[in-house]
């Protein structure tokens, strides 16, 4: 199974923050769309990606000050991405060893969706449960 199979059942919806938005503002975007990361976009494409644990521990480090912090002051600018041709496999293996729960799909440079691990598990699961029925479905007819 490829990422644009999971982007198919999904969507490519992708919530984005502009880099020089207060984290309060990232906040409640995250709140409103009730998602764990954001993709920070500024005017010369994709900057960053910033999650809720991001969040947690610069507030951990720098206190309530952190609120009227631009995003760019805490976001990840080095952002792993994948390609829609991408296998889930491959994708879950990275996501596992790098410990990433958010993966920006990024096609011919333009960014064309984003898939958590949750996505992941759930395609694999699906995965699982279709093998399970052919294999009974083969099993009935013996």
């Amino acid at each position: 199974m490829r990422i644009a199979d999971v982007l198919r059942t999904k969507g490519s919806a992708v919530a984005t923050i502009d880099p020089d938005v207060p984290v309060s503002e990232l906040l409640r975007s995250l709140a409103e769309h009730n998602i764990g990361a954001i993709v920070v976009v500024g005017p010369s494409g994709m900057a960053g990606i910033v999650s809720e644990r991001d969040v947690v521990r610069r507030l951990h480090e720098s206190g309530a000050d952190l609120l009227s912090s631009p995003v760019s002051a805490i976001m990840t600018a080095d952002v792993f991405t994948c390609s829609p041709s991408d296998t889930v496999d491959s994708l879950t293996v990275v996501m596992t060893e790098r410990r990433f729960r958010h993966v920006p799909v990024v096609s011919d440079g333009q960014l064309v969706g984003i898939v958590s691990i949750g996505d992941v598990v759930k395609s694999r699961i699906g995965q699982l449960e279709q093998s399970q029925d052919q294999l009974q479905a083969y099993i009935a007819q013996g």
